[in-house]
């Protein structure tokens, strides 16, 4: 068959394959490395040949076969990650899935859920990797990666919500500056009675915002939880994985899934990969990273690390009068909170640090509630 007869052929399947699946142009090829798994690795070649039947040209690595797929036969696991990496060198195939990769600092995974209560999908930014050294940077980071996947699949005003963990209200202050800079995020809104765009479990499990933002190491566990919370936690059941790898000037699409995860989260990560070739990511990224850029990312950045610094320690004030304190300010992170009694007491302010339902407190009268809060806006303890 000549080069001419090859071109119709192919688009003539193509054709054939879009009315048969509703997805038009050439097809996603995404390499599997299938050993290693927990449950064997013909779970690994059922999710592939199951991707294959939603339009992904499946580029299956290991020692099974099948006629349905693209096999590379490898004698194990390490083999079969050099050639995977062989495949995206070269351009061979266009992603890949596999059980475990050593990112670079600044590259870090997008996951991405079924949440239980509503069965809504929602991504995690972030689940494996470090986006920074520094944990609200890495946050304000992964926020932007989260938004930069689900631009790629095709959310263009995906909502965000910060996991009430260490550093979230530091990261939504960040974020918050980014958006005021020209950056366009839309906050989400706790389901809680009190709101806001810090999230609490109840909004993990409703799947409140698009992009659920923390820090790589709880983002993981949510992920393994929400995966697998039906099953006693042996087999991940549900979901997409841990999803790819995302930062700044990052151009090798590689997906996450675990050793205990299940074909049928091994196949749905094999079709989001797919789903982010024909969704454009680094594009995407290249594009949201100027944005971010554009609206001050880096002096925002350079300002959090500049409050890292603290100047050296002030002498302790003992504490004004005692008084009621009927008035709180929540927001501050618990690491900063005698930080900030301090801030107060120094100016005549009688105050105390507590704890509420929705995270650390400082708590001063009624009267002084303006006052304090001018304050430690100054001070740096609130946004």
């Amino acid at each position: 068959m000549g080069s001419l007869e090859k071109t119709i052929a192919s688009a003539f399947l193509e054709m054939a394959e879009g009315l048969e699946s509703g997805r038009y142009g050439a097809r996603p090829r995404i390499a599997l490395t299938g050993m290693g798994s927990e449950h064997g690795e013909e779970n690994s070649l059922a999710a592939a040949r199951a991707a294959a039947k939603q339009g992904i040209d499946v580029h299956y690595i290991g020692s099974l076969a099948d006629d349905a797929l693209t096999c590379v036969s490898v004698a194990d696991d390490e083999a079969g990650h050099a050639k995977m990496d062989e495949l995206l060198a070269s351009g061979e195939v266009d992603g890949a899935v596999t059980m475990h990769y050593p990112f670079p600092i600044g590259v870090s995974t997008v996951g991405r859920v079924v949440t239980p209560a509503t069965g809504k999908e929602m991504l995690i930014a972030n689940t494996t990797g470090t986006s920074s050294g520094d944990r609200i940077e890495g946050m304000v980071l992964n926020a932007i990666a989260g938004i930069i996947v689900a631009r790629a699949l095709g959310n263009e005003n995906p909502t965000v919500g910060i996991l009430n963990v260490d550093g979230a209200r530091q990261a939504e202050i960040a974020l918050k500056k980014l958006a005021e800079g020209g950056y366009p995020i839309t906050f989400a809104e706790s389901s809680r009675a009190d709101g806001g765009a810090v999230m609490r479990g109840n909004d993990v499990l409703r799947g409140t915002p698009d992009i659920l933002v923390t820090d790589s190491l709880t983002g993981n566990v949510l992920t393994k939880m929400i995966s697998a919370f039906t099953t006693g936690g042996s087999f991940e059941a549900t979901g997409f994985g841990y999803g790819p790898g995302i930062g700044r000037g990052y151009d090798k699409l590689v997906l996450i899934v675990s050793r205990a995860s299940g074909a049928p989260v091994v196949e749905h990560a094999l079709e989001f990969a797919g789903e982010l070739v024909r969704g454009g990511v680094f594009k995407v990224a290249e594009e949201e990273y100027a944005r971010a850029d554009a609206a001050g990312l880096e002096a925002i950045l350079a300002e959090r690390r500049a409050a890292e610094k603290k100047p050296a320690e002030e002498e302790a004030v003992s504490a004004p009068p005692a008084e009621p304190v009927t008035a709180s300010i929540p927001g501050i992170e618990v690491m900063d909170l005698e930080d900030a009694v301090q801030v107060l007491w120094r100016a005549g302010i009688y105050a105390e640090s507590g704890m509420g339902c929705t995270g650390p407190l400082v708590m001063m009268s009624e009267a002084n509630h303006d006052k304090a809060v001018e304050l430690l806006t100054q001070a740096g303890y609130i946004g």
